[in-house]
């Protein structure tokens, strides 16, 4: 079953790559404007037909990031005087600041219980929003970076605001509406309930919130944000109830990166430029759900070899291989979701979805953030391969020089300094104690916090007290420098290239859509993750696992 399970999952993606590929190309490609959108552009104040440097490009995304931070700051901290609020409190000040930034960068951390501390307002108007937007402004950069390498000779990458209200409105839109309508059919709960008292097997009285769950639950995996509304995330029944819908979830999770590479194959003219990104993706991404797979079957502890597996943290409607393959999925990209508790896992199984994160989340990434962090990874492989020939490394037609380089160096360098850093600081001081656990697994708890928050995952081990000023102003820092550090210098890389114009291939130009370049690509992001954090493992789930 999970073979089938998988196989499954595969032939679906290949189906949607070209279609909706294509038509996202078409969406990021046009120049028509509809009624709707014209009126956003009125309501705001853009001329849609003006196109913006790299710098102002930034800006744009820089200023509607920190409106958006204050805006559900102040949401956050104003529930209680809300409709829909159900009577909970105000969000505290370090906890309102942590989750307005998690959820602006994509990240969607939670320290808290969204079912007893969110109000349905702030989850619909706040929390379900930002899933739209901070999804769309990570396929807009990714566009932009694409349009710097199709472009020549021009310092202009598009219109922001016109790339956010397009990929919001056309793509994310529609498709949350079908996929809402799914997990409804499937049983995910869609209401306004305030909750229903009901008597447990036990013969206690619980109270279960209900609320919007089945649309939140959509953008939640289509746009790889990860924030559930109920602390128990994807292993909640009425976020998740069947088999089914746990497939239409990862296949959520997986469907818009996996399809990015065939935009930029449209946009650059060679679709096999995009099918060579695809197959790095593909490659890392089967090796990873593969290994998992099987640290968790093969049960490595006395009890779950006793038993044949590890079924701690898992939920029986899911078992070991659904379970295992969603955490791969949700790691792989920036999604940060759960259907089963990765604190539970194996020794080597949990060390997975921490090296899934600390890859740069490139196979297939988040939407947008995969394709700019592979193409990134590309631009380093083929200045690699110059310097091993002894000539100036081109990637589809551009220089990559001193400056572009310096752009693809900072940009793998930021988020393992924040990890590390954060890590060592978080260790040196008190804060560590907040783990359960001690030796290498309590560490293990403290490094895969920083790698989720620096890598704009938002997924966690779980035995960790993260509910402090302390942590909740840490790991807000990693996420917020985690997002926008890189998006800048994704920006000024591709502002670099439009610039360019393009040299024609010769006899010494590296052939970057055949198998040669897929295996040197896979093997530079292999080799950049040991390099950086097989010290910081081996303390960690390395010495834990043996």
């Amino acid at each position: 079953m999970g073979l089938l399970f998988v196989l499954s999952l595969v032939a679906a993606l290949a189906v949607a790559y070209r279609f909706l590929g294509d038509y996202m190309y078409r969406v990021v490609s046009g120049t028509k404007h509809s009624a709707v959108e014209r009126g956003i552009y009125r309501l705001v104040g853009v001329n849609p037909s003006g196109e913006q440097t790299w710098g102002v490009y930034a800006r744009s995304v820089l200023a509607f990031s920190a409106v958006s931070i204050l805006f559900l700051y102040a949401f956050m901290r104003l529930q209680s005087y809300l409709p829909l609020s159900l009577g909970f409190d105000n969000v505290m000040t370090h906890g309102a600041w942590n989750t307005a930034v998690s959820f602006v960068t994509n990240t969607n951390w939670q320290w808290y219980s969204g079912e007893s501390t969110m109000g349905h307002l702030v989850q619909m108007a706040g929390l379900a929003v930002q899933n739209f937007v901070s999804a769309s402004v990570g396929i807009a950069v990714a566009v932009a970076l694409v349009r710097g390498f199709a472009r020549r000779k021009t310092d202009r990458l598009g219109n922001f605001w016109v790339d956010l209200t397009r990929i919001t409105i056309r793509i994310l839109l529609p498709i949350s509406v079908l996929a809402t309508i799914a997990l409804v059919i499937g049983g995910a709960v869609q209401n306004l309930s305030g909750g229903t008292d009901v008597t447990t097997l036990a013969g206690a009285t619980q109270h279960v919130t209900g609320g919007p769950v089945a649309s939140q639950e959509a953008i939640k995996e289509l746009g790889t944000n990860g924030g559930g509304f109920y602390n128990a995330n994807s292993a909640h029944p009425f976020e998740n109830p069947t088999s089914w819908t746990n497939w239409i979830e990862i296949f959520l999770i997986f469907v818009i990166p996996f399809s990015l590479p065939r935009v930029f194959g449209r946009m650059v003219g060679q679709n096999r430029q995009g099918y060579a990104i695809l197959a790095v993706m593909g490659i890392l991404a089967i090796a990873s759900i593969a290994l998992t797979n099987a640290f968790e079957l093969s049960g490595n502890g006395t009890v779950p070899q006793a038993v044949s597996a590890a079924m701690e943290g898992k939920d029986v409607r899911f078992g070991v291989s659904n379970s295992a393959t969603f955490a791969a999925a949700t790691t792989l990209t920036s999604t940060g979701a759960v259907n089963s508790f990765h604190d539970s896992y194996t020794a080597l199984g949990g060390m997975m979805p921490m090296v899934n994160m600390m890859l740069g989340e490139v196979a297939p990434g988040g939407v947008g953030a995969g394709l700019y962090g592979m193409l990134v990874l590309a631009v380093i492989t083929v200045f690699v391969a110059g310097l091993m020939v002894g000539r100036t490394p081109e990637y589809l037609g551009k220089k990559i020089g001193a400056r572009e380089i310096k752009f693809a160096s900072l940009y793998f360098l930021v988020t393992p300094a924040l990890v590390l850093i954060g890590t060592a600081a978080a260790m040196a001081t008190s804060n560590h104690g907040t783990a359960l656990n001690v030796g290498p697994h309590g560490f293990s708890e403290v490094l895969y916090a920083f790698t989720s928050a620096s890598n704009n995952n938002g997924s966690a081990f779980a035995g960790i007290t993260v509910n402090t000023a302390w942590w909740n102003t840490a790991l807000g820092l990693a996420m917020l420098l985690g997002r926008f550090l890189p998006l800048v210098l994704v920006l000024g890389l591709a502002g670099s290239l439009a610039k360019q114009q393009p040299v024609p291939e010769s006899a010494g130009t590296l052939p970057t859509h055949r198998p040669l370049f897929v295996g040197m690509v896979a093997g530079v992001t292999v080799v950049l993750v040991a390099l950086t954090f097989l010290p910081a493992l081996a303390l960690g789930p390395l010495a834990e696992g043996l």
